[in-house]
């Protein structure tokens, strides 16, 4: 191969004695490797495995779901992962200074990363406040949301939990959703987006701890945030196993069962079957958010991310599936509470099902209070990890791009990033704050972030070159990357974007919640949010070409090409010692 003799470790003649790399640099690293598993796997499983996925499952033949869902898995999402964690490990930088090593045109893919992320972080972490907020009330002897008989009901508030002869009409609302919609967020108060009234203070001070939390979680970089994760990511997995067996025993959980994994296969042949869990996999994995790379970044040099890559996707599909189990267990006792099908109960999606459909069913089962504290601790802890790997994605990209400046100042820069996020998400905390957190979740991140994954992809493996890309890979772990990894690379990977890319643009749904229809220039507003962190790209592209000497082919090439060759990115930080 033509770009080996760049590569320290790889050789075509099997006699070459081959380096063992020594790391003996001063850049942060993980103490254990567990600490890294944790946080990569806190990152990847979040709210959406609980929310989205059992939904998506259901909705799209259940069962037969499973087919699309483990193809997608192995030809898109896992190779993508698979690419961000030998990046990241490899180059040893953050999202904005790794297109130096890669592609430098494409430097503009890093800014663009950073605004996504705090795109998300300005809603994100509302849905974590609005999680502390129930954490708080369940310490009560009586759930608030059991009953008709508080302050903020209405006349429409309806009881059918052990009552007889309830008449449940359209208008009828459920103590839940009444809990949810007039005390949490008071959504009542706002008559949409053009006047969401003013700051809910007791959502504030939610807020206010959570992103407390998350600085003193993430300030002295991996050495602190590799310690919280122990906590924040293995907490989920007792909690979801708690609520399994407890809905295991509830009456009529079967049925709920039966309605999630009952194979469709006539929906195997519907095309939006095959998007829906496409954009399932690639969000749920989350390549192309940058958190990957910063994470990688701080391995060892010769650490095994093929299998941590294999473990990782695998934890999170199967976390999935489980949290599945949990859902519709609880979807069908409710259904045999109020004497309908499955299906009319499960309408609800997204943060609904956690904040209406869940409650309402733990607030009528024995142990009540107990439940839905490890309910909410459970979603807060979901959510908390991801904040953590979406932040230190920002902030391992800007500290590595300005060394000189910000290297000795990350517990300065982490304050002045978590008090900027904290004040972008104030919108989200006004009385119509859902309709702005349904605005940023659709367009803050949406279309941006897979064309983001897209182009990444692209540009290491063509401009980059698979084959220095897998001579790379040989560098850290000993072994070339096999044929299906370079086909998946080079192809099939890009052409599972670029699927799911045409599929959302060809399909644009109105955009409403609860009762309230988004206008149209709300969606206008929409589509700027979205374009406001991908037109970085090409402006980047714009300006590198503008401001590189010689001729426009000359500038091309300088362009594509590496800054730096793989030598000088390690010569200062890596021994080598040639073993006979």
């Amino acid at each position: 191969m033509a770009s080996t003799l760049n590569h320290p470790g790889y050789s075509s003649n099997n006699a070459v004695p081959v380096p063992i790399i020594t790391q003996t640099d001063s850049r942060d690293k993980w103490s254990k490797k567990m600490d890294f598993l944790l946080s990569v796997i806190g990152f990847a499983v979040d709210l959406g495995n609980v929310w989205r996925f059992p939904y998506i499952c259901y909705q799209n033949g259940g069962g037969a779901f499973l087919i699309p869902y483990i193809l997608m898995a192995i030809f898109g999402g896992v190779p993508l992962f698979y690419m961000e964690l030998a990046l990241g490990q490899f180059h040893r930088t953050g999202a904005i200074s790794i297109w130096k090593h890669i592609c430098p045109i494409f430097k503009g893919l890093g800014y663009a990363i950073c605004i996504i992320a705090l795109y998300v972080s300005f809603y994100y972490n509302t849905i974590i406040a609005w999680a502390l907020f129930y954490f708080y009330s369940s310490f009560s002897s009586t759930l608030p949301w059991t009953n008709c008989d508080n302050v903020w009901n209405t006349p429409d508030c309806t009881n059918y939990f052990g009552e007889d002869n309830v008449t449940w009409s359209n208008s009828s609302r459920s103590p839940a959703e009444e809990f949810y919609t007039r005390n949490v967020l008071e959504i009542h108060k706002s008559t949409g987006l053009r006047n969401v009234g003013g700051v809910r203070w007791q959502l504030m001070l939610c807020l206010f701890l959570i992103f407390t939390i998350v600085y003193f979680s993430l300030w002295k970089g991996v050495k602190t945030s590799g310690k919280v994760v122990w906590v924040t990511a293995t907490l989920p997995y007792l909690v979801l196993f708690i609520l399994l067996i407890r809905g295991a025993t509830l009456p009529g959980a079967w049925r709920g069962v039966v309605f999630y994994l009952k194979p469709q296969w006539g929906k195997l042949l519907e095309t939006s079957v095959w998007v829906d869990a496409a954009a399932q996999i690639f969000f749920s994995l989350g390549p192309g958010f940058g958190v990957l790379l910063a994470l990688s970044s701080y391995n060892p040099f010769t650490n095994n991310c093929y299998r941590d890559a294999i473990v990782t996707s695998l934890v999170n599909c199967l976390t999935s599936f489980l949290s599945g189990f949990v859902i519709f267990m609880v979807l069908g006792y409710m259904a045999e509470m109020r004497k309908v099908e499955v299906e009319d109960v499960a309408k609800d999606k997204g943060p609904s099902l956690l904040f209406i459909t869940y409650p309402e069913a733990i607030a009528n089962i024995t142990g009540s209070t107990f439940f839905s504290i490890i309910f909410f601790v459970m979603m807060i802890t979901l959510g908390l990890d991801s904040t953590f790997g979406g932040l230190e994605a920002i902030i391992t990209a800007v500290l590595d791009e300005y060394p000189d400046h910000l290297s000795h100042r990350r517990e300065h820069f982490v304050l002045c990033l978590v008090v900027f996020c904290f004040l972008g998400s104030l919108s989200t905390l006004t009385n119509g704050g859902a309709y702005v957190v349904k605005l940023l979740e659709e367009f803050g991140v949406g279309c941006s972030i897979i064309v983001v994954g897209f182009l990444e992809a692209i540009a290491v493996s063509w401009f980059y070159g698979i084959n220095r890309f897998s001579s790379d890979v040989q560098a850290m772990l000993g072994k070339a990357p096999g044929l299906f990894w370079r086909v998946c690379w080079v192809a099939i990977s890009p052409a599972f974007l670029a699927y799911i890319i045409l599929s959302s643009l060809l399909k644009a749904p109105a955009l409403t919640l609860f009762d309230y229809k988004y206008p149209d220039w709300s969606i206008t507003v929409g589509y700027i949010i979205d374009l406001s962190s991908f037109v970085w790209i090409p402006i980047y592209m714009v300006y590198k070409l503008v401001w590189t000497p010689g001729s426009l082919k000359q500038r091309l090439a300088v362009c594509l090409r590496p800054e730096r060759t793989i030598p000088d990115i390690h010569a200062d930080s890596l021994n080598l010692a040639t073993v006979p």
